[in-house]
């Protein structure tokens, strides 16, 4: 089975900053969520802030900003939004990706978000953080080594990963379990492993 990271790997550009700004087009009020995940995503990656802490701030923030969607009256709904997103940003899908029915897609952004465009690619397997659409509650954050762990959870102690896509070091667990990875930087790519 081949595995892919999403944001910056196959999509160029983080998908879930960019629905942010599509949201705020539609509804500006949702900008003040924005900050404080990125505060939260810096002072993870300068080693300021535990897994737990990025995991609880950035739960509260999505479910304040998800919640703060579904309350807009300038917004259909949560999924029409999404739908429209990627009716837009599709093309953002890097060319050389070319879906095989066996591709797992596996990221940090939301199941609610990137669930859409794997429909798009015709990709069943997708392991992401997953929001409760009836609540708009963050229920579980795929990120950092909760991917490992997650993989494992829904595939099994001896699911083979032949092949590892990624555009981050972040990904190491992963990148340790595959039997060759590879590092994406636009639209090179480059044998780790």
């Amino acid at each position: 089975m081949r595995v892919f990271d999403f944001d910056g790997t196959i999509y160029d550009g983080e998908s879930l900053f960019d629905l942010y700004l599509y949201s705020a087009r539609h509804d500006p009020k949702v900008f003040r969520y924005i900050a404080p995940v990125l505060r939260y995503a810096v002072k993870y990656k300068l080693g300021r802030a535990t897994l737990e802490q990025m995991e609880y701030g950035v739960g509260k923030m999505t479910e304040g900003y998800l919640a703060e969607l579904s309350r807009s009256k300038r917004v259909a709904s949560v999924e029409q939004l999404v739908d429209d997103f990627w009716d837009r940003n599709y093309s953002r899908i890097k060319p050389w990706y070319q879906p095989e029915s066996d591709d797992v897609i596996l990221t940090a952004s939301f199941d609610l978000t990137v669930g859409e465009a794997c429909r798009r690619l015709g990709v069943r397997n997708l392991v992401a953080s997953e929001v409760d659409v009836e609540t708009m509650k963050v229920t579980y954050l795929n990120f950092s080594t909760n991917k490992a762990k997650r993989f494992r959870e829904l595939y099994g102690p001896d699911a083979v990963i032949d092949e590892f896509y990624t555009d981050s070091k972040f990904d190491q667990p992963m990148i340790d379990m595959a039997r060759h990875a590879f590092m994406v930087k636009g639209n090179t790519i480059t044998q780790v492993k």
